[in-house]
């Protein structure tokens, strides 16, 4: 009898050999190749560059996640996993896909105007739109662009491209222009359709994505509300552990490429693993630290959703209790630049999260980059 195919998704709290160095501010190493033993130079590098920008505000948000529902007994059933394992090393029960007539700028349309018909807002008022997605409709026009005109907003639009921080990128670009008085209400969308750019015979990385958008409105707020304390980091050393090597001008896609699906997603879970706990902890005690706060005083932690056991070690690490936690994964999966706005909308939505409260938002992904910040409501 044929045994059930269980391909290697290598992340697990169990196997992934972390033990953070938080007195470092270069970090740690998680993959050596044979030129890192030559130089024996760090893999991941850290950052302790940290700012702070008040007086803003998130007056509303949105969220959409197309109606397909893709669940594990569908990937058991096609792919012959044995039953549970998806879930028992991701945390992950189902996931949404796009219809084939919709693209990533039909999703952050949807989470726009819920943000919009959630507030006392008009779409006429804003004045500037950024978008945070790694999956655009084409490579140009922008994504935003499109949204632009779906919307019919006078405003100029931009794309940017930080993958799973793509929010935390666009919610810290859009705030710097409401706070400097050159934008009066900012939509910031984070949006991704990941099931059309992975490779559905990559059982390793496949079942982690799925599809959503989520938006918020951004306006003028009293000066002790806005990020108190946020960072934004990169390192592109690790950029080869999760990318989509064919399609850019490095590698234009060649026929060959396309049958070798080089323009699809690729990942190396093990390190990603190490360094995304490592990151997230590292970032989000260093935000906290400049604050001059503790995790005791956050009301609720919003971690990218990318993995169960991620978010787990690493609130462990802190010492945050699991129901100050936000998770959604186990029904939406990763779901990239989407994943903290949903969350936001959601818990806004539950009552989780008022005005006044304070939040922790941390994205982290390819790049490698990341982006935490600790938000006064």
């Amino acid at each position: 009898m044929t045994q059930p195919h269980q391909p290697h998704i290598p992340l697990t709290s169990d196997s992934s050999g972390v033990s953070p160095d938080r007195g470092s501010t270069v970090g740690v190493s998680v993959r050596t190749t044979t030129q890192d033993k030559r130089d024996s130079s760090p893999v991941f590098r850290r950052s302790r560059r940290i700012q702070s920008l008040l007086g803003v505000q998130i007056l509303s948000t949105g969220s959409y996640v197309p109606d397909r529902v893709v669940t594990n007994a569908e990937l058991e059933q096609q792919y012959g996993f044995e039953p549970g394992w998806i879930e028992q090393r991701t945390g992950i029960r189902e996931r949404r896909h796009a219809d084939p007539s919709e693209a990533t700028s039909d999703l952050a349309v949807e989470a726009a105007l819920r943000a919009i018909e959630s507030s006392p807002y008009h779409k006429d008022d804003i004045d500037l739109l950024v978008i945070g997605t790694f999956t655009p409709d084409h490579m140009c026009p922008s994504t935003a662009c499109l949204v632009q005109d779906r919307l019919g907003l006078d405003a100029p639009a931009m794309d940017l491209q930080a993958a799973c921080s793509g929010f935390m990128y666009s919610l810290v670009t859009a705030s710097q222009y409401v706070a400097t008085g050159n934008s009066e209400l900012a939509l910031v969308i984070g949006a991704d359709v990941n099931s059309r750019i992975v490779n559905p015979s990559d059982m390793r990385t496949a079942p982690l994505f799925g599809d959503g958008a989520g938006a918020v409105l951004i306006g003028r707020g009293s000066p002790h509300q806005g990020l108190i304390s946020y960072q934004l980091g990169s390192d592109g050393s690790g950029g080869s552990l999760l990318d989509r090597p064919a399609g850019g001008t490095r590698q234009p896609a060649t026929a060959e490429d396309l049958a070798n699906g080089e323009h699809l997603l690729k990942m190396d879970g093990r390190s990603v693993f190490k360094w995304a706990v490592n990151a997230v902890t590292e970032t989000i005690e260093t935000v906290l630290n400049n604050a001059g706060m503790s995790a005791q005083d956050v009301t609720l932690f919003m971690l990218h959703q990318a993995n169960v056991r991620i978010i787990n070690h690493a609130m462990q690490q802190l010492g945050v209790p699991e129901e100050r936690v936000y998770k959604n994964l186990d029904r939406y999966g990763n779901t990239s630049a989407g994943s903290i706005p949903i969350v936001l909308d959601e818990a806004r939505r539950e009552g989780k999260v008022s005005e006044g409260d304070t939040v922790l938002m941390c994205g982290f992904g390819a790049g490698l980059s990341w982006g935490t910040s600790l938000v006064r409501l």
